[in-house]
């Protein structure tokens, strides 16, 4: 039986680390002004939960963040025998490895094939659904079996659901997105050896668009978590170290770690990507980065 996950310190809450007073807490409280009927952000680091600001426990579309638990669901795959991380699967010439890194040549939505793989960094929902197709050919299962059996149930993600597209369907809170932030730090569910090669770019120097962001060139990646390299600007803010990964997503989310420091941050909410993410993101997170010191 997995262990339950520690209670969440309430918005506001003493709680918070005291080295960081209340700075934590004051730079995640900013995510008050992005005009979001609902919202949450939170903080924490391999000690634990700096801070919690908003709704922990309400629902939210988490958009493309999904694709970090398809990814870990089908590396699961992969470390079972299920998979082979460089079998094929996707368009032809594709393997398994092409379509977490986002280089199959799969359009963004749809099944046109644009690149041969491994070409070109082409962002790409369709390549996640083509992953989750395949394992349910190789498996057997839905794949919202094998995500709630290989990575709800034993991370205690019990508000977590599937109610659409394996790329951006996932409803959760930030209850359970702060479980995973920590399995995203240290992973339990995924052997040493795996969790470096998903943190390593996959294809270097390919340039691809960033969605909202525009072109960037090179376009890092690994295996389903985006790098931030040499990215700029980007989402993750300027302070951010190359190694930052994460994902953002169309519903106005973000989840962000620094594997050297272990800090990550997520911040949840219901106003759609848009311009003023691009100008509020970068700020908000060199804040937190800044306020965690």
């Amino acid at each position: 039986m997995s262990p339950e996950p520690a209670p969440l310190p309430q918005s506001g809450s003493s709680s918070i680390a005291a080295s960081n007073g209340d700075t934590v807490e004051g730079a995640l409280g900013a995510i008050s002004s992005w005009g979001a009927t609902h919202s949450c952000a939170a903080a924490s680091n391999a000690d634990g939960i700096l801070a919690v600001h908003g709704e922990a426990e309400h629902p939210f579309e988490i958009a493309s963040i999904t694709k970090l638990l398809t990814a870990w669901t089908v590396l699961i795959a992969v470390e079972e025998g299920t998979l082979s991380l460089d079998g094929a699967a996707g368009p032809p010439g594709s393997t398994v490895r092409n379509l977490l890194s986002h280089t199959s040549g799969l359009d963004f939505d749809s099944r046109r094939i644009l690149s041969p793989p491994g070409q070109r960094r082409i962002y790409s929902n369709s390549g996640y659904e083509a992953l989750a197709a395949h394992l349910e050919d190789s498996s057997g299962l839905s794949f919202a079996e094998y995500l709630t059996e290989g990575v709800l149930q034993p991370l205690g993600m019990h508000s977590t659901r599937l109610e659409g597209s394996p790329a951006s369907g996932l409803v959760s809170s930030m209850a359970d997105l702060l479980v995973f932030l920590d399995e995203f730090r240290r992973p339990r569910l995924l052997s040493t050896v795996t969790t470096e090669l998903l943190r390593t770019v996959q294809y270097p120097s390919l340039a691809g668009v960033l969605p909202g962001w525009g072109r960037q060139d090179p376009c890092d990646w690994g295996l389903g978590p985006e790098i931030r390299g040499d990215k700029s600007p980007h989402w993750s803010g300027q302070t951010a170290g190359r190694t930052t990964l994460g994902h953002f997503g169309g519903s106005g989310c973000f989840l962000w770690l620094d594997p050297p420091s272990g800090l990550g941050c997520i911040a949840l909410g219901d106003r759609p990507f848009g311009d003023w993410s691009v100008g509020l993101w970068p700020g908000f997170s060199d804040s937190v980065r800044a306020a965690a010191g």
